[in-house]
């Protein structure tokens, strides 16, 4: 025998009448409004023409030696070098470094490198070398357990590169 007092009978009415609310509330928050059915504005076909563009334009040419480059120019070809030369052998030294340089058109001459050991025999931490760029600016590059890092600068007040002692580029 189920017994209902006046309350519970006010409660379940409530519940139910405050269900149906939630549901109508839901139900109006989840209808999509109609799609617009004009043509999209100017600046959205700008948008999607200037996309289609930029996926069918061409990439930049690898760079290329020039002695008559910019700085900036002989900078990037100095970068691709490197690269190719540390993605064929990540463990290259200084010399493999200066002649992969020498081989895409640098001039020994105008290279410094530092050493691959130090004095003690142990492995250097980096590697640097640099390129004297005509006559005024350096392309430097560090190889190191980083990675990769270059830039240009100044030639320095001695008519060098690099800061400290380098090894003879001999062979």
């Amino acid at each position: 025998m189920v017994f209902r007092t006046q309350r519970s009978q006010g409660t379940g009415r409530a519940v139910a009448g405050l269900t149906l609310l939630v549901l109508l509330a839901t139900t109006a928050c989840t209808t999509q409004a109609p799609e617009p059915t004009t043509s999209p504005s100017a600046s959205q076909e700008s948008a999607t023409a200037t996309s289609t563009a930029e996926s069918t334009a061409t990439p930049k040419p690898a760079p290329s030696f020039s002695k008559t480059a910019s700085t900036a120019e002989a900078l990037r070809f100095f970068d691709s070098v490197m690269k190719k030369k540390l993605d064929a052998d990540s463990g290259a030294q200084g010399r493999d470094i200066v002649d992969a340089l020498s081989s895409a058109g640098f001039s020994k001459k105008n290279m410094e490198v530092t050493a691959d050991s130090t004095s003690i025999g142990r492995q250097v931490d980096s590697i640097e070398v640099s390129v004297r760029w005509r006559g005024d600016d350096c392309l430097v590059g560090q190889i190191g357990q980083n990675g990769f890092a270059s830039t240009s600068s100044p030639v320095l007040k001695t008519g060098k590169c690099l800061i400290g002692t380098t090894r003879a580029i001999d062979w």
